[in-house]
């Protein structure tokens, strides 16, 4: 059974849904929908636009209200939704949403970003270190993984407009780009880069300098997949046309039963 599965920064949710969001999910057929930075709380939102398309909704908001937070809105029910990672410093930014679905394990994230300073990249460096050793844990328990969302890393440097003159910036540190090098050697497989290997697409682009319409962008929003779902993977890649954020969706398409 083919199993489609969209990852959207919706840089929140109202705002989206104000830019036509329920509509333009509503013209495709996508079996789960992830979520990040929805900004809101189920309170704050309501998501009847979209379960009455059939999805239900789970959620992990942020503490702080207006940041961050991530949900997954979903027709194939879970057999189990896991709220966090355990770690309260991430947990309070809602920043990990686990859903089971039989043997395989989906993973809704949303990475930090350290543009704010030097604090912020220093827990970003933070972050990194503890969510992989928390899923190199979690694959023995849940070995089929599918780890989706905002990564705000770009890889390489054919995943980002201008390589040389971002190589200090917050997302194309070498530092990053080396975690996520590490990430992929550790039995994780970059879903579009996999079927793509020379494709150049982008995922998210700056407000400023009408970057987006001249496509100067990044590509920082992953479908990482286990390497043992690879046979699986039948399609994966960006949706540049739908404009509610300044991140567009991302896709990815499984044989899953």
């Amino acid at each position: 059974m083919a199993l489609r599965i969209l990852s959207y920064n919706v840089n929140g949710i109202r705002s989206a849904v104000s830019k036509g969001l329920a509509e333009w999910i509503g013209r495709h057929d996508f079996d789960i929908l992830c979520f990040q930075e929805m900004k809101a709380t189920p309170e704050q939102y309501n998501a009847a636009e979209l379960t009455q398309l059939g999805y239900q909704a789970f959620w992990h908001s942020a503490q702080k209200k207006g940041y961050s937070g991530v949900a997954i809105f979903t027709r194939r029910t879970p057999d189990q939704i896991v709220v966090g990672c355990g770690m309260e410093k991430y947990d309070r930014e809602g920043r990990i949403l686990r859903a089971d679905f039989g043997p395989w394990t989906l993973l809704n994230c949303y990475f930090p970003s350290g543009t704010t300073g030097d604090e912020r990249q220093a827990f970003k460096m933070e972050f990194l270190d503890d969510f992989y050793a928390w899923v190199q844990e979690l694959k023995k328990e849940r070995p089929q993984l599918i780890v989706v969302g905002d990564y705000n890393i770009a890889h390489q440097a054919i995943d980002i407009h201008d390589p040389i003159g971002n190589k200090k910036t917050s997302g194309f540190l070498p530092e990053e780009r080396a975690w996520m090098s590490r990430w992929f050697d550790s039995g994780f497989t970059d879903a579009f880069r996999y079927l793509h290997p020379q494709q150049v697409s982008y995922s998210w682009w700056s407000f400023r300098a009408n970057a987006r319409a001249k496509d100067k962008g990044w590509r920082i929003d992953y479908q990482s997949i286990t390497d043992n779902l690879r046979d699986n993977l039948l399609g994966a890649g960006q949706m540049p046309e739908a404009v509610h954020s300044d991140h567009c969706p991302v896709w990815a398409e499984l044989a899953l039963g």
